[in-house]
């Protein structure tokens, strides 16, 4: 004979929180578009939540961003070359002054561009205009001052489209997606393989989409600035041939070198009158 329970097991109420707090995340979770499109046509809607916002992200990103000098600082290798500290920030200016295209407000950023002596070959843009570019990119690399543009124009267009914040928001949705299945399911699930698992289902898709919307705003931001756009192309060439070997595109948060320098080729192309009215 079957029995029913007329009580809420503690199970289930957990459950139902979760599956409450996950419905709310999603909720809170609104479609915007962060930049205008651009001669290079950047259309796409993103998701943003209100769980993670603009101003917050900001916030914490000036903290990150002090705290990251601060190390560097007292290691002594904060701006140790006045030259290079010189040639990064007036590429960066220039550039900084084509960001109104696709956002008007990012003009009135509180901007900050620094050098810091380091192996690794990389530059990033905070949100909110934080720049940081490593001398191992310079000095692996080099760059000519065209492809240390397409580089900082890449980096700048990932603060302008906000992509930190669309990842964070992401993340904050599969987070608690999977603590409602792991609620209902009473399953105590590995984090490494839950993350591993979100990871290829949701955020490699959207990174390199996000990687792909920042090389076409980048030449752009360039070619506006007067730094030819088809330097990308050379550009990501010497990264392929000091990069070593590579994961299969599949597998890759970033695309792979042949399909981006392809898309880089078409994206200089369409920006090329751009960059030859700038040097009139």
């Amino acid at each position: 004979m079957k029995t029913t329970n007329k009580h809420t097991s503690p199970f289930r109420r957990g459950a139902v929180a979760a599956a409450v707090i996950a419905l709310a995340a999603v909720a809170g979770c609104e479609s915007v578009n962060t930049t205008q499109g651009g001669a290079i046509g950047i259309d796409r809607s993103q998701r943003m939540s209100s769980l993670v916002s603009e101003a917050e992200l900001d916030q914490q990103a000036v903290q990150l961003y002090q705290q990251t000098l601060s190390q560097a600082r007292s290691k002594g290798e904060l701006n140790t070359n006045a030259a290079q500290l010189t040639r990064v920030r007036t590429i960066s200016q220039r550039l900084i002054g084509q960001v109104g295209v696709f956002r008007p407000d990012a003009r009135n950023w509180k901007w900050e561009v620094n050098v810091i002596d380091s192996k690794e070959v990389n530059a990033w843009c905070m949100p909110g205009g934080k720049i940081a570019v490593y001398t191992g990119l310079i000095n692996t690399v080099k760059p000519t001052d065209d492809e240390l543009a397409a580089v900082l124009g890449h980096e700048i267009a990932h603060a302008l489209r906000e992509h930190a914040r669309e990842r964070a928001s992401q993340q904050m949705a599969t987070s608690m997606g999977l603590s409602v299945l792991a609620a209902i399911t009473g399953s105590q699930a590995s984090s490494d393989l839950g993350g591993a698992l979100a990871n290829v289902m949701f955020s490699l898709p959207n990174s390199r989409l996000h990687e792909t919307e920042a090389d076409r705003m980048g030449v752009e931001l360039a070619a506006r600035a007067g730094y030819d756009p088809r330097a990308a192309v050379t550009l990501w060439t010497k990264m392929g041939q000091t990069g070593g070997s590579a994961p299969p595109e599949l597998l890759s948060t970033h695309p792979s070198a042949e399909s981006r320098i392809a898309d880089l080729r078409q994206a200089s192309e369409k920006v090329l009158s751009l960059y030859q009215q700038a040097k009139r």
